[in-house]
């Protein structure tokens, strides 16, 4: 009688096959009475060069990796000055060789980081300047400064970041 062979075949899972190159993290700051929850992906420069290479100039990039960044407001608060209602958004920026780069809040949410879903979604549109910090491997968002009702969300990455002033004014 032959012999009969089978043999399983199991796709193994995603986990199994190593980690993943970009790792998801969250922060969250309590900024007076209003929550604010930021969950991304963290990419990792590993030698390359970034902007201008990696992430083209003047093209919508989202500061993340994967699933598209979302920010989760719990209160009304202003960003640079511009008024945000409370809600969850995702994170873009349009980065450039000279002058300010464009950071934008999109009413689209739980998305992939592409395509962008257009600027009919759009919910906040800010001209943020870039400046040259010590290097962060892993692209990094923070919160550097809270004082009472004020504080600085920052996003850096590589040698380059971008700060925004959070006012958050609700009173109970």
């Amino acid at each position: 009688m032959p012999l009969l062979t089978v043999t399983l075949v199991t796709a193994a899972p995603l986990r199994a096959r190593g980690y993943p190159p970009s790792q998801r993290g969250s922060v969250a700051q309590r900024v007076a009475f209003t929550d604010i929850a930021i969950a991304y992906g963290r990419p990792t420069a590993r030698g390359r060069v970034l902007f201008g290479a990696l992430v083209p100039w003047d093209s919508i990039w989202h500061p993340g990796a994967d699933v598209a960044t979302q920010i989760t407001i719990s209160r009304d608060i202003t960003l640079d000055g511009t008024p945000v209602a409370k809600g969850t958004y995702t994170a873009w920026l349009i980065p450039r060789a000279t002058g300010p780069w464009t950071f934008i809040l999109n009413r689209q949410k739980n998305i992939q980081h592409t395509p962008y879903p257009g600027a009919a979604f759009d919910a906040l549109r800010l001209e943020v300047v870039p400046d040259q910090a010590t290097s962060v491997e892993t692209l990094t968002y923070q919160f550097p400064m809270v004082l009472r009702d004020d504080a600085t969300l920052r996003l850096q990455w590589g040698t380059t970041g971008i700060s925004m002033k959070i006012k958050a004014p609700y009173r109970p």
